[in-house]
């Protein structure tokens, strides 16, 4: 399984993946997370142009036989919503770090991700 080392995790199976700017972020859910749930075929956001707090709920992913909730990584406003998702919800198993990617967020407060597992603590934590 892969874990990027840019991407800071959650005990949740979510990751997020700070921009260039400091102030934004992409938020996807984890390889190992994906392998668990099996084949995706919906992902829903409710919180779309929201601001959500760290740990809530912001949407659920449904794979063949079960959905997941969805857990905030950090504080934050939801500005997008990866829509290729609609028509191709697979690429979050196919692609769980780049095509699969699920919202793009900006930091309520960017010294939350200090408070996420790192790459290796996280791979640690699922076994990888």
């Amino acid at each position: 399984m892969e874990f990027p080392a840019d991407c800071r995790y959650t005990d949740d199976h979510e990751w997020v993946r700070l921009s260039d700017d400091g102030k934004t972020g992409t938020v996807g859910i984890t390889d190992f997370a994906q392998h668990e749930l099996g084949d995706i075929v919906y992902v829903e956001i409710d919180a779309l142009d929201s601001d959500v707090a760290k740990g809530e709920v912001f949407g659920t992913v449904e794979a063949v036989k079960t959905v997941s909730e969805l857990f905030m990584p950090v504080s934050g406003h939801i500005d997008a919503f990866n829509d290729g998702l609609e028509a191709n919800p697979e690429a979050v198993n196919d692609d769980p770090y780049g095509e699969g990617w699920m919202i793009r967020i900006t930091l309520a407060d960017p010294s939350d991700l200090d408070e996420l597992l790192s790459a290796d603590a996280y791979s640690a934590m699922v076994g990888g």
